[in-house]
Protein backbone atom coordinates (compact mmCIF):
# COMPACT_ATOMS: atom_id res chain seq x y z
CA UNK A 1 0.00 0.00 0.00
CA UNK A 2 1.08 3.30 -1.40
CA UNK A 3 2.34 5.93 1.80
CA UNK A 4 -0.74 8.63 2.82
CA UNK A 5 1.23 11.74 3.96
CA UNK A 6 1.17 13.50 5.64
CA UNK A 7 2.90 11.30 7.65
CA UNK A 8 3.97 10.77 12.06
CA UNK A 9 5.71 12.18 13.65
CA UNK A 10 3.38 14.63 13.00
CA UNK A 11 4.19 18.46 13.24
CA UNK A 12 1.09 21.06 14.41
CA UNK A 13 0.51 21.72 10.03
CA UNK A 14 0.52 18.24 9.52
CA UNK A 15 -1.44 17.18 11.84
CA UNK A 16 -4.24 19.80 10.35
CA UNK A 17 -3.58 18.92 7.29
CA UNK A 18 -4.72 15.28 8.28
CA UNK A 19 -7.31 15.95 9.79
CA UNK A 20 -8.58 17.75 6.61
CA UNK A 21 -7.33 15.67 4.30
CA UNK A 22 -9.78 12.49 6.52
CA UNK A 23 -12.86 15.24 6.20
CA UNK A 24 -13.09 16.16 2.76
CA UNK A 25 -12.97 12.03 2.31
CA UNK A 26 -15.44 11.65 4.25
CA UNK A 27 -17.64 14.03 2.84
CA UNK A 28 -17.29 12.19 -0.25
CA UNK A 29 -19.38 9.74 0.84
CA UNK A 30 -17.57 6.94 -0.88
CA UNK A 31 -16.62 4.21 1.52
CA UNK A 32 -13.79 2.36 -0.74
CA UNK A 33 -11.96 5.63 -1.10
CA UNK A 34 -12.28 6.41 2.74
CA UNK A 35 -11.36 3.14 3.57
CA UNK A 36 -7.89 2.93 1.61
CA UNK A 37 -6.66 5.73 4.12
CA UNK A 38 -6.93 2.86 6.94
CA UNK A 39 -4.41 -0.23 7.62
CA UNK A 40 -5.40 -3.48 6.20
CA UNK A 41 -6.05 -4.86 9.56
CA UNK A 42 -6.87 -0.73 10.63
CA UNK A 43 -8.84 -1.73 14.28
CA UNK A 44 -12.15 0.86 14.79
CA UNK A 45 -14.52 1.28 17.44
CA UNK A 46 -17.42 3.57 16.63
CA UNK A 47 -19.90 3.70 19.39
CA UNK A 48 -20.49 0.30 20.77
CA UNK A 49 -19.73 -1.47 17.34
CA UNK A 50 -16.12 -2.79 16.76
CA UNK A 51 -14.65 -3.12 13.09
CA UNK A 52 -11.43 -4.76 11.84
CA UNK A 53 -9.76 -3.86 8.59
CA UNK A 54 -11.20 -2.66 5.36
CA UNK A 55 -13.46 -5.20 3.97
CA UNK A 56 -15.21 -4.13 7.40
CA UNK A 57 -14.85 -0.35 7.52
CA UNK A 58 -16.06 -0.58 3.59
CA UNK A 59 -19.17 -2.28 5.10
CA UNK A 60 -19.94 0.25 7.74
CA UNK A 61 -19.25 3.34 5.96
CA UNK A 62 -21.88 1.74 3.44
CA UNK A 63 -24.43 1.26 6.07
CA UNK A 64 -24.09 4.64 7.57
CA UNK A 65 -24.27 6.85 5.03
CA UNK A 66 -27.52 4.72 3.57
CA UNK A 67 -29.14 5.73 7.32
CA UNK A 68 -27.12 9.16 7.63
CA UNK A 69 -28.27 11.34 4.14
CA UNK A 70 -27.16 14.35 3.32
CA UNK A 71 -24.30 14.01 5.92
CA UNK A 72 -21.66 17.12 6.14
CA UNK A 73 -18.93 16.95 8.62
CA UNK A 74 -16.19 19.42 10.21
CA UNK A 75 -13.35 17.70 11.70
CA UNK A 76 -10.63 20.10 14.23
CA UNK A 77 -7.58 18.80 15.77
CA UNK A 78 -7.75 18.48 19.39
CA UNK A 79 -3.89 17.87 19.73
CA UNK A 80 -1.26 15.49 18.30
CA UNK A 81 2.12 13.47 19.46
CA UNK A 82 4.16 11.14 17.50
CA UNK A 83 2.14 9.36 15.45
CA UNK A 84 -1.39 9.90 16.96
CA UNK A 85 -4.12 12.50 16.55
CA UNK A 86 -7.01 13.47 18.53
CA UNK A 87 -9.46 15.41 16.46
CA UNK A 88 -13.10 16.75 17.49
CA UNK A 89 -15.93 16.82 15.25
CA UNK A 90 -19.87 17.46 14.56
CA UNK A 91 -21.97 16.49 11.24
CA UNK A 92 -25.59 16.84 9.93
CA UNK A 93 -27.74 14.73 8.45
CA UNK A 94 -31.31 13.19 7.98
CA UNK A 95 -32.86 9.80 8.19
CA UNK A 96 -35.29 8.69 5.91
CA UNK A 97 -38.18 10.44 7.70
CA UNK A 98 -36.66 13.98 7.54
CA UNK A 99 -35.66 13.94 10.85
CA UNK A 100 -32.65 16.23 11.10
CA UNK A 101 -29.48 15.39 13.71
CA UNK A 102 -26.29 16.99 14.52
CA UNK A 103 -24.18 14.56 15.53
CA UNK A 104 -21.02 15.43 18.24
CA UNK A 105 -17.69 13.40 18.86
CA UNK A 106 -14.34 12.58 19.62
CA UNK A 107 -11.78 10.14 17.98
CA UNK A 108 -8.37 8.92 18.76
CA UNK A 109 -6.22 7.92 15.54
CA UNK A 110 -2.86 6.19 15.55
CA UNK A 111 -1.03 5.84 13.01
CA UNK A 112 1.71 3.86 10.67
CA UNK A 113 4.82 4.64 9.69
CA UNK A 114 3.67 5.46 6.13
CA UNK A 115 0.27 7.73 7.53
CA UNK A 116 -2.53 4.98 6.79
CA UNK A 117 -4.63 4.71 10.17
CA UNK A 118 -4.04 1.85 12.06
CA UNK A 119 -6.27 2.21 15.10
CA UNK A 120 -9.97 4.30 15.08
CA UNK A 121 -11.63 5.53 18.54
CA UNK A 122 -14.92 7.11 17.97
CA UNK A 123 -16.99 8.45 20.97
CA UNK A 124 -20.24 10.12 19.59
CA UNK A 125 -23.37 11.41 20.44
CA UNK A 126 -26.78 13.05 18.65
CA UNK A 127 -28.82 15.68 19.03
CA UNK A 128 -32.04 16.11 16.98
CA UNK A 129 -32.46 19.42 15.44
CA UNK A 130 -35.04 21.41 13.32
CA UNK A 131 -34.05 21.95 9.77
CA UNK A 132 -33.78 25.54 10.51
CA UNK A 133 -31.41 24.97 12.76
CA UNK A 134 -28.81 22.91 10.57
CA UNK A 135 -25.53 25.27 9.88
CA UNK A 136 -24.02 23.34 7.58
CA UNK A 137 -25.18 24.23 3.78
CA UNK A 138 -22.33 23.54 1.22
CA UNK A 139 -22.88 21.29 -1.48
CA UNK A 140 -22.50 17.99 -0.75
CA UNK A 141 -19.10 16.88 -1.05
CA UNK A 142 -15.97 18.78 0.15
CA UNK A 143 -16.22 21.48 2.74
CA UNK A 144 -15.55 25.18 1.07
CA UNK A 145 -12.77 26.94 2.29
CA UNK A 146 -13.86 29.43 3.40
CA UNK A 147 -17.36 27.75 5.22
CA UNK A 148 -16.60 28.49 9.52
CA UNK A 149 -15.08 25.26 11.22
CA UNK A 150 -16.52 24.00 14.82
CA UNK A 151 -15.04 26.56 17.00
CA UNK A 152 -15.95 29.30 14.42
CA UNK A 153 -19.96 27.99 14.72
CA UNK A 154 -19.45 28.44 18.74
CA UNK A 155 -19.94 24.34 18.36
Amino acid sequence: MAAKPPVPPFTRESATEKVRLAEDAWNTRDPERVALAYTADSRWRNRGEFVNGREEIVAFLTRKWTREQDYRLIKELWAFDGNRIAVRFAYECHDDSGNWYRSYGNENWEFDDEGLMRVRLASINDIPIREKDRKYHWPQGRRPDNHPGLTDLGL
